[in-house]
């Protein structure tokens, strides 16, 4: 079933957002799951944007900004795209809570731009600073969500629509409690939750709250994140892309697991934000595919094992506490 909110006008689908803004309906990951150099990354923003990408999704944290900056000039100067046909996303870290302007004004002069599509709060959990950590360790700086804290985070983040650095302003690793709140108290609301999101790991309820709340999902580790760190894996994990009913789906369209994971996603309303540094042509290729059929898309929602990849369990502040306690999974905001 084609989403009815997406528009296919021109070559790259796009999504409008509540405030009537346009969003392309795929974009390009920049995080690079530690193993890949800043510049290879960089080239791969710009030769993506070559051959068609209009959405590039970036992170101060990810310590690339600056390389990709240096493609995004050559790209606007070279006249190989105009800046206004481009969507570049930033997103503040968790030291910089209480630094909002400042973060985005480094974003903004390491990516050379005058302004931000996007901006959003990274994770909703403040002062945690890298080196990151693996599953059994717990980090002494790391803190809980505080709503009053997080809502001063986001009166920083609505000055920057004020001051015209950003043109929107969003979420990213929420849960619906949380959003909960800040809907309740916000001048400006989120026009997208960023949030994993691939066939094994549908999300449904969260899924189902932000689009009621006409908030756009962004799908990060779209394909499952089959490069993701070590630090994130466990053994319960599982592959989206051998799944018997997305391989059936691929051999029945002649094209691969990861085209068919990519035009799902884009079908039933979420925007992926796959990284590769090899396949980007077949992922661009796949959001221009002919739609799914009615039953492909049933069939995929069948495979939903309810299996996060990203557990963020480097948030975690306290000793023998599960990473389920960061996701609210109790209905409720786990107290510190």
């Amino acid at each position: 079933m084609e989403n009815k909110n997406l528009n296919t006008e021109s070559k790259v689908p796009y999504f409008i957002l509540s405030n009537g803004n346009k969003i392309p309906a795929i974009g390009l990951g920049t995080f690079g799951s530690d193993s890949i150099d800043s510049k290879t990354i960089a080239e791969t923003v710009g030769n993506a944007i070559k051959i068609g990408y209009r959405q590039i999704d970036c992170a101060s944290v990810y310590g690339n900004e600056k390389e990709i900056g240096v493609e995004l000039k050559k790209i606007i100067d070279n006249k190989i795209v105009n800046r206004e046909d481009l969507w570049i996303t930033s997103k503040v870290w968790n030291d910089k809570h209480n630094e909002v302007i400042e973060s985005c004004k480094q974003s903004l002069n390491d990516l050379q731009l005058e302004y931000l599509d996007l901006y959003l709060v990274h994770w909703p959990f403040p002062n945690f600073h890298p080196p990151f950590c693996d599953v059994n360790t717990r980090n002494p700086d790391s803190k809980p969500y505080i709503h009053e804290d997080f809502m001063k985070t986001w009166q920083q983040m609505e000055k920057l629509v004020e001051l015209g650095l950003v043109k929107n302003i969003g979420t990213s690793n929420m849960t619906i409690p949380k959003l909960k709140l800040l809907l309740r108290d916000c001048r400006i609301k989120p026009v997208c939750n960023e949030m994993e999101l691939h066939p094994h790991f549908q999300q449904k309820e969260l899924f189902d709250f932000c689009v009621n709340e006409k908030i756009q999902p962004i799908a990060y580790s779209p394909l499952g994140s089959p490069a993701r760190p070590e630090r994130d894996r466990t053994p319960d994990d599982t592959v989206d892309l051998e799944d018997p009913v997305i391989l059936k789906i691929a051999e029945k369209y002649k094209v691969s697991p990861a085209k068919i994971a990519i035009k799902w996603a884009i079908q039933r309303g979420q925007i992926p934000i796959p990284f590769s540094v090899n396949h980007n042509q077949d992922n661009l290729e796949a959001a221009l595919m002919n739609p799914l059929s009615d039953s492909d898309m049933a069939e995929i929602e069948t495979i939903d094992k309810n299996c996060r990849l990203i557990k963020g369990q480097v948030f975690l502040w306290k000793e023998n506490q599960n990473w389920e306690d960061l996701w609210d999974l109790n209905g409720e905001i786990t107290p510190a």
